[in-house]
């Protein structure tokens, strides 16, 4: 059967979803527009801080009505497995909005991104009994213990690449913790969260642990990061922001912030990779899959002079191969960039970076063909110095440098970003080289004979540097959503 659709088929939810319902509240209405043709989807409008307000005090009272935070960890439980089997039950229908609306691939977002939506909730869920405190020795007649307890009301906000897996990292560990959510979806791709929102309720969440409110960074966002009763906010998108986001919570009373940001990820190729074909195919899909559209980008090539040549002539024959249409057709291969505004960033810093010198090997310009949205052509570059903006600057696009070296401690040295260390790999059928460059590179997350994490729900993900700090998923991913208690009993 295939996964195609007809997108104007598609039921698209409207609202923000507060305390357990879809609510309609006056605001500056925004356009929201399919990237495959740039068609209008159902418009939503900015919530601000009057969203906020109602969406904090329904997750104050939900936390009080239902004792969700001091309920029987199993039954907490209980409720995400039934929000997750929820989440798989509409799968079908979660896909194909996160298709049509975003710069997903429909060939993915049925069978994998809501399937790993559901997966992600179900992992978090399997937490609620494990967050465990430790005892420390004292002297006798005393007891000294931590604990890990929730925050109470936490804030997310969340970008539009991949909307429903990353919101799952961020709702998901909160809502197991023991935390209400109060998340700002992308004010380009909102309705899918909405649909996960409903999902909730349907399934049995008390009305207000989760709400998902619609509005532009600089007003919704803001209002999330400010609001005295939030106790933590997760934030995933650029370093700039990022800062702007760390800055605003220092300034309005101090809370913890979560932050997985920007990257400009090499991958090293040594001398001797292993079956080339494979090699130049993983390569190849590190720097194209999503547009280009995803922060743990392969960005940068750093290969073994003695295969670049060969290596480089097999990836450039991989960027004719891409079917690029409409991401609702399960054909295609390449997706479109997300907005016109994101697609004219990409080629004006390309353009600069041709300019202060690297040559350009493939790409550089819009894709054309019979399709309205704005498609990037995969871009590979060379000659791209250090100095040049196409090394500092993250495009989040399908732009790829190639660097070459003669011995693996100057391709360590050229992995290491003034800026950047959210992730890395090297291909390599050598294990101590494999190890040397692990153990090396200054990134969060370092891959050996692949690039991007597979669909497991162990692996803590963040970054380094300006890449951000905290992590997402695993252990660490739910202890982010936990501060600790120190107690100290001295017997009577």
């Amino acid at each position: 059967m295939s996964l195609s659709f007809n997108p104007d088929t598609v039921t698209i939810p409207s609202g923000h979803h507060i305390g357990g319902r879809f609510v309609e509240l006056p605001g500056e209405e925004i356009t929201v527009l399919r990237p495959s043709d740039e068609q209008p989807m159902r418009p939503v409008t900015d919530g601000g801080k009057e969203a906020v307000d109602m969406a904090v005090a329904a997750a104050r009272s939900a936390l009080a009505a239902s004792g969700w935070a001091r309920m029987n960890p199993r039954d907490r439980a209980k409720v995400l497995f039934r929000f997750a089997e929820k989440i798989e039950e509409k799968a079908g229908y979660l896909g194909r909005l996160e298709a049509m609306g975003s710069s997903r691939l429909v060939a993915g977002t049925i069978t994998g991104d809501a399937i790993r939506t559901a997966g992600v909730v179900r992992y978090f869920a399997e937490y609620c009994d494990k967050l465990e405190g430790i005892v420390t020795a004292t002297k006798a007649d005393t007891l000294s213990y931590t604990r890990r307890e929730p925050y109470g009301v936490c804030g997310a906000i969340v970008p539009w690449n991949f909307p429903m897996i990353t919101a799952a990292w961020k709702f998901a560990p909160a809502l197991a913790a023991g935390n209400a959510v109060v998340m700002k979806t992308s004010e380009l791709t909102p309705h899918s969260l909405l649909a996960l929102a409903e999902c909730a309720a349907e399934a049995g969440l008390p009305g207000g642990l989760l709400n998902v409110l619609n509005g532009w960074g600089h007003t919704t966002g803001a209002a999330i990061v400010a609001h005295p009763d939030i106790g933590i906010v997760s934030f995933t998108g650029s370093t700039k922001t990022g800062a702007a986001v760390m800055t605003l919570a220092a300034q309005s009373g101090i809370k913890p912030v979560v932050l997985e940001l920007g990257g400009k990820s090499p991958q090293i190729v040594t001398r001797n990779p292993g079956d080339m074909d494979a090699v130049a195919t993983r390569v190849a899909n590190a720097f194209m899959v999503n547009a280009g559209q995803v922060c743990t980008l392969a960005s940068r090539l750093i290969v073994d002079r003695s295969v670049a040549d060969e290596l480089v002539d097999r990836v450039l024959a991989r960027t004719k191969e891409i079917n690029a249409g409409p991401t609702w057709d399960e054909a295609t291969t390449f997706a479109p960039v997300i907005s016109a505004r994101q697609f004219e960033r990409i080629d004006t810093l390309v353009q600069e970076t041709v300019k202060q010198g690297a040559e350009v090997l493939t790409g550089a310009s819009r894709l054309e063909g019979p399709n309205q949205g704005n498609f990037y052509a995969p871009t590979v570059l060379a000659n791209v110095s250090r100095a040049n903006i196409g090394f500092t600057e993250e495009y989040f696009g399908p732009v790829m440098s190639v660097a070459t070296y003669d011995e693996i401690e100057e391709a360590i040295a050229e992995a290491q970003h003034p800026i950047y260390g959210l992730a890395a790999s090297v291909h390599t059928q050598d294990l101590k080289l494999a190890m040397k460059v692990a153990d090396s590179v200054e990134a969060g997350m370092v891959w050996v004979n692949q690039h991007g994490r597979d669909p497991e729900f162990t692996y803590a993900a963040g970054g380094w540097k300006g890449s951000g700090f905290g992590k997402d998923m695993g252990r660490a991913g739910i202890e982010e959503f936990t501060r600790q208690k120190a107690v100290w009993i001295n017997y009577l």
